[in-house]
This record gives structure tokens, C-alpha cells and sequence, in this order.
């Protein structure tokens, strides 16, 4: 992956910069003052350092900073975007800060708006910064763990220890849910065993409600229909002026009529057919009264079953099937709980197995990281003394952890000591600014295979070196470009021969304003900029300079 373009506009003294880069070892020199350290400020803001106001340029209501990286190797990071609801990198990444006078400020991942968060970590993952005040991966105990993996080639012992652990978490998570407090343990199957016992006695039917709302409507009305059906029939047959004994003259005189003219023949017959009609009608709802059952008891059964079943349904669900489905829940519940000590055992028993595994499977880890911490250590101690530091002392120490942990049962502390009889101390405690650097240098010249950050940006960590050292310093970044883009900041001429590009800042005035600018330098150029870094343009100064560059 590869910074390409940086773009950055009413930064400090710089009003408007567009730099593209290449691959390779790229330094920057300049005068004191004349705004190298824009350059890094730029790639802080753009890694999620906090955006102060007054590094707005004079005049300007806002500043902006983007960056181009491009490359073939976005997998892992497409999955975090994507996690965070960003477009995926296709061949370009895309990060752009802008902030303002009036408090608006902004950041972007591949033009859709992102978190610092977001773009710290992304930060993290794509550059890494050496110099003073700034944030240096190599100082986080993980991240030196991961780097002795790497040097071990311990990824796939790592990654297995990893699953293995995890598994045997998840068993004890299980465990410990199972294992809650008695008394609300007994409480809840106390409460699941009344669920079930009163789901399980009303013996539901999914499909009985429609039918027993039905009978309970027709039982609770019987009375009345009765009533009504008796009624009808009454009127029809049973009275004395009853409707079917008056039809019954009707038809006697419809006979006569059809005696005279035949052609009411058909009006008789209807006529006829009505009155069966009717008579069916009468008896149907004879039968009809006689088989309603004015039974109180069944009412009453019928009453309770219909209450019983909207009870349910207000507790259990708002329907048969759910109340059915929550009776089924719960048996399964409370099955498993009154089965819990057999499932305690069992846990027991796979959780046992579980450690077993791990730990098996952190002893390999652990034997890797053991042989290879000390040929990490000779590494980088002779690298430490090609960078000036011929006496010190470097140590990768293993430190057992209290308790396994998700990257094994050792995490590991980096030592140094540069002078002799200074006792070793930590990485991190390190005070000196151009010592941390050079030991930075020195690690990341030993992991330069394994490193996966593609750009490395140092900024003057020439602090008190020259001579042979200094040529060191340039050998070291050079071949470090080898696998990773290296940006420089240096006031070493020996380092800024051995770069590939050599780019220049200078500081100008004009209509009294001050600007910083950015140019990059070659041949006759570079050669003349390398000879005013070793202190003039005299001809010794310049065959010096051509002597450095070629060297």
C-alpha cells in the first residue's frame, strides 16, 4: 500500500500544497523554522489527533488535509468499513479532516462521514510515526507481542490458542449463567412449573375457540331462541288463526278458480308449494326448540371454559398457538433447570477438556515465543550498535500473566539500556526522543519482513548522531524501503543522500505574508541542498555532497 497524494491547504504557513509521492525512502530537508514539521502535523491530523484552531492559517476560515493510499490489499480493512457502514476501498483509500474558525469540523473516509475514532484506528493500521511526542505502535505491549509472533512465525499457533481459549470461555460464560443465585433459581421454576401445570390442565385445542365462543353464544341465548322459534311456529300452525289453517281456505278457493279457467293452474300450484314451504319452515323450528338444551350446569361449563381461555391468552399470548407455544418454552425451561446439576456436570466435564486444549495449545505458543525472544534480542542489538549505540543492552523478557488471556498466559516487556551500567528499563520509560528513535529503528530494521504498517514517517532522529553512524541511519532506512514507504525529516546529509527522492522545504515571503513551500530537488539541486546542509556551497561542501550521493 502506498501514500500517494497528500493534499493539504491553509495548514500553518502552508496555503496550498499538493504532493504526490512514489515508493521508496523520501526525505525532507529544510531550514530550521521553514515548515518541515507541517508535513508530519498534516499526518497527525489525518491519523485522528485532536484539530486545534490556531493551526489554521492566518486569513483562512477553514483548513482541510486529505491523503490517497493505493494499493491491492484492502481486505482487512474493507471488513472494518464495512462494520461501519463505509464504502468498501476499491484500489484507493480516501481520508480527508476539515476543520474551521467556527467549530465545524469534519472527517471522511472515502467520502462518507467517519468517526476519529474511526480514522485513529485506520491511522494505526497504515502509518506509524517516529518522533518526538508522537504516537509509536511499537510501545504498546500488544503490539510488541504481535511482532514477536511474527518474527517467530507464530501466527498459526497463536490463532489456534486463540479459538481454543475462547471456546473454553464460552463453556464458563455457560456456566456461570447456569449457576445463578438458588433462591431466584427456585423462584423461577417455582413460576415455570405453575405456567406449565396451568397450560398443560386446560388441555388447549389451536382451533377450539371459534367453536366454543360458538356454543357459548347459542347456550347463553337458548332462552330467548326458544322463545322466538316457539313464537313462529305458533303463528304458523299452532293457533287458531293460525297463517297455514287460513291458507288452507285460500287453496280451497284457488281450486274452484282453476275449475273454471284452467289457465290458474299454475298460480294453484304455487300457491300449494308455499304452503309446504311453510309447513317445513313450522316443524323445523319445532325441532329446532326441542333440541335446545336449557341445562344450567352446561352453561355454566361452557362459561368458564371461554373465560378460562381469555385468560390464558391475556398471559400467555394473544392467541391459542401462542399460549400453546409458551407452554412448550417453558416446559423446556424448566426441564432444564430441574436437569442442572446433570448440566452442571456435564459443563464441568467439557470445561475441564476445554482447558486442557488451551493450555496445550498456549505451552506450543509459548515455547515459540521463548526461542525466539532472545535471537529477536541479538538482532536488534546489532542493529542498535551499527546506529551508535555499541554498548547497550537490549532484552525481550517474557512475563507470565496472572491468568490465560486471549493472546496467551506471557505477554512480553522490551528492554533497553544505552550506556553500560544504566540497568535495563522498559521501551516505553525510554526519555530520550532520539534514543527512542534510533531503537525504533533499530526493531523495525530486525521486523522489516514481518512489519505489515506500509508507511513509516521519522521525524529527526538524528538527535546527537553523525559521521559513520549517520551513514548507518540512511543504510537502515533505505533497506527498510524495501518493504515499506519511509518518509524522513532529517538534518543529516549522510541521510539525505541515501534517499530516493529528496524533497525541499522553503519558507518565503511575499506581499508580507509568510509561505512555506514544497519542491523536490535533483541532481545539480539535490547536490547543492545536501552541501548547504553540511554547511556552505563551497566546492569542498559540494564534492563533498557528491561524494555522499555517491556513496
Amino acid at each position: 500500500m502506498l501514500l500517494g497524494l497528500l493534499r493539504i491547504k491553509n495548514l500553518a504557513l502552508v496555503e496550498d500544497l499538493e504532493w504526490e509521492l512514489t515508493p521508496g525512502f523520501t526525505v525532507i530537508t529544510g531550514e530550521t523554522g521553514a515548515g518541515k514539521s507541517i508535513i508530519i502535523g498534516a499526518l497527525k491530523l489525518l491519523l485522528g489527533e485532536r484539530a486545534e484552531k490556531a493551526l489554521i492559517r492566518t486569513g483562512a476560515e477553514a483548513c482541510t488535509v486529505e491523503a490517497i493510499f493505493s494499493g491491492d490489499d484492502f481486505a482487512a480493512l474493507n471488513q472494518r468499513l464495512e462494520e461501519s457502514g463505509i464504502e468498501p476501498c476499491a484500489g484507493q483509500l480516501l481520508l480527508k479532516r476539515h476543520f474551521s474558525l467556527g467549530g465545524n469540523n469534519r472527517q471522511f473516509v472515502n467520502g462518507s462521514p467517519a468517526t476519529l475514532a474511526l480514522l485513529e484506528t485506520i491511522g494505526d493500521e497504515l502509518v506509524d510515526l517516529h518522533g518526538p511526542h508522537d504516537h509509536q505502535s511499537l510501545l504498546s505491549p500488544e503490539r510488541q507481542l504481535l511482532l514477536l509472533d511474527g518474527f517467530a512465525h507464530a501466527q498459526d499457533a497463536r490463532e489456534s490458542y486463540r479459538e481454543h481459549f475462547r471456546h473454553w470461555q464460552a463453556l464458563i460464560a455457560e456456566e456461570k449463567a447456569l449457576s445463578t443465585a438458588e433462591s431466584a433459581r427456585a423462584q423461577e421454576l417455582d413460576l415455570l412449573r405453575h405456567q406449565v401445570r396451568e397450560i398443560a390442565s386446560a388441555e388447549v385445542q389451536p382451533n377450539e375457540e371459534e367453536e366454543i365462543h360458538a356454543r357459548y353464544r347459542l347456550a347463553s341465548n337458548s332462552k330467548r331462541l326458544i322463545e322466538l322459534s316457539s313464537a313462529i311456529a305458533q303463528q304458523l300452525a299452532e293457533s287458531d288463526d293460525a297463517v297455514l289453517n287460513r291458507l288452507a281456505e285460500t287453496q280451497r278457493l284457488l281450486r274452484e278458480l282453476e275449475k273454471i279457467d284452467p289457465a290458474l293452474a299454475e298460480t294453484s300450484e304455487s300457491h300449494a308449494a308455499a304452503v309446504i314451504e311453510l309447513t317445513e319452515v313450522s316443524r323445523t323450528l319445532g325441532r329446532y326448540a326441542e333440541k335446545l338444551d336449557l341445562d344450567p350446569a352446561q352453561l355454566a361449563q361452557l362459561e368458564e371454559r371461554v373465560t378460562l381461555l381469555e385468560t390464558l391468552k391475556r398471559k400467555y399470548g394473544g392467541s391459542l398457538a401462542e399460549v400453546i407455544a409458551f407452554g412448550e418454552r417453558a416446559a423446556s425451561r424448566m426441564q432444564k433447570i430441574e436437569g442442572r446439576d446433570a448440566e452442571l456436570q456435564r459443563l464441568a466435564t467439557e470445561i475441564a477438556k476445554a482447558r486442557a486444549t488451551a493450555e496445550r495449545a498456549a505451552a506450543a505458543l509459548r515455547k515459540l515465543r521463548a526461542s525466539a525472544a532472545p535471537k529477536l534480542a541479538k538482532n536488534v542489538r546489532q542493529n542498535l550498535a551499527d546506529l551508535g549505540f555499541r554498548q547497550s543492552e537490549f532484552e525481550v523478557r517474557i512475563l507470565p500473566n496472572d491468568e490465560p488471556r486471549a493472546h496467551g498466559t506471557e505477554t512480553i516487556e522490551l528492554l533497553f539500556s544505552p550506556n553500560p551500567g544504566e540497568p535495563l528499563k522498559p521501551l516505553r520509560t525510554v526519555a530520550s526522543s532520539g534514543e527512542i528513535s534510533r531503537v525504533m529503528l533499530a526493531i523495525k530494521s530486525t521486523l522489516a519482513m514481518q512489519d505489515a504498517i506500509p508507511l513509516l514517517v521519522f521525524d529527526e532522529i538524528d538527535a546527537n548522531v553523525g559521521g559513520e553512524i549517520a551513514h548507518a541511519v540512511g543504510a537502515k532506512m533505505r533497506a527498510l524501503a524495501e518493504k515499506h514507504q519511509v518518509l524522513c525529516i532529517t538534518h543529516l546529509p549522510q541521510v539525505a543522500a541515501a534517499a530516493t527522492t529528496h524533497f525541499v522545504v522553503t519558507k518565503d515571503v511575499a506581499g508580507g505574508r509568510t509561505f512555506s513551500e514544497l519542491r523536490e530537488v535533483k541532481g545539480k539541486a539535490r547536490q547543492e541542498e545536501i552541501a548547504r546542509m553540511l554547511g556552505g556551497k563551497s566546492d569542498s561542501a559540494l564534492k563533498h555532497a557528491a561524494s555522499l550521493l555517491g556513496r
